[in-house]
């Protein structure tokens, strides 16, 4: 069995334990607390570490470092997910016990999807060179209007799949336990839970289209593309748990996001192009992004009001 082989399969096995754990012990709604969703962070980044030192030893340093930057490309712009996931539960009106059951069944469906967006993400970029142009400005135009573009307040019922899920099923006007189906009279009828989950899962399908092509900057290689943004993501619900509560103090924090995606983007084209900036600098230019957002929200506070 070769190396590669090796970190495979440790990495399906991880993957296993950890969904048959995260499932045994999720099976009733219940509100995630802080410490508990601190501890499951500390796991799951943990976890991402030790992956990480082990693709050191097997793979060498080069990929252990495109594992670790593409990772942290990932988990910087999950956090933009954040932001939506709040607003889609204020919208429903879904309380706190059962928000962890919807982001559960959101991360796994995006297991799936990420899955499918990656490797034709390769094979496109493997068989068309211009497309890394085409990705390199889809991320700096998705980097200009997260800067600049105004916030408008999320509208579900424009989404084409709950209006879908409308037609198809009768649904409840209130959350009435934790189930997304249920029979009355022998219809089978849905819950406001559902069609949270249904935008949850069309919201990330928006995220990755911005996200995934973000890695492609750093590497090519499947495994480290794949890896890298698994971890991410598994963690993303402890992470929003953790941060739902004070993500309003980092005002600025969409700036450093959107400086990091100009970057990448920048980075594609420069590559398409000849040209070659290494790792460790990709790596500086996107901790001074999200550091310096961070500490202008901690020191500068509210952002000003522009006027139109």
């Amino acid at each position: 069995m070769s190396d590669r082989s090796v970190m495979w399969f440790a990495f399906s096995l991880l993957m296993l334990v950890m969904l048959a754990i995260d499932l045994g012990t999720n099976r009733t709604a219940h509100k995630v607390s802080f410490r508990q969703a601190l501890s499951w962070s500390v796991v799951w980044i943990s976890l991402a570490l030790t992956f990480n030192a082990g693709i050191f030893v097997v793979m060498g340093k080069t990929k252990a470092l495109e594992f670790f930057t593409g990772y942290i490309i990932e988990k910087t712009l999950s956090i933009d997910n954040l932001f939506v996931f709040i607003m889609i539960f204020g919208y429903f009106k879904i309380r706190g016990e059962h928000q962890a059951r919807i982001l559960k069944w959101g991360i796994i469906g995006a297991l799936v999807l990420r899955g499918l967006f990656i490797f034709t993400g390769i094979e496109l970029l493997s068989s068309f060179h211009w497309m890394f142009y085409l990705f390199g400005a889809l991320l700096l135009f998705t980097a200009w209007k997260m800067a600049f573009g105004k916030n408008t307040a999320i509208n579900p019922d424009n989404n084409l799949l709950v209006k879908l899920a409308r037609k198809l099923f009768p649904f409840t006007k209130k959350v009435r336990g934790d189930w997304f189906f249920t029979r009355r009279r022998g219809l089978l009828v849905a819950s406001p839970l559902f069609l949270a989950l249904v935008v949850v899962e069309s919201s990330d399908v928006l995220f990755a289209v911005d996200s995934i092509p973000a890695i492609f900057a750093v590497t090519l290689d499947p495994f480290i593309v794949f890896t890298s943004n698994i971890f991410a993501i598994m963690g993303l619900r402890a992470l929003y748990f953790l941060l739902a509560s004070i993500m309003g103090m980092f005002v600025y924090l969409n700036l450093g996001i959107s400086s990091i995606l100009a970057f990448v983007g920048g980075k594609m084209i420069f590559t398409a192009m000849g040209g070659h900036i290494p790792i460790q600098i990709s790596l500086l230019v996107i901790f001074s992004c999200l550091t310096l957002s961070v500490l202008a929200s901690l020191l500068v506070g509210e952002k000003p009001q522009m006027s139109d």
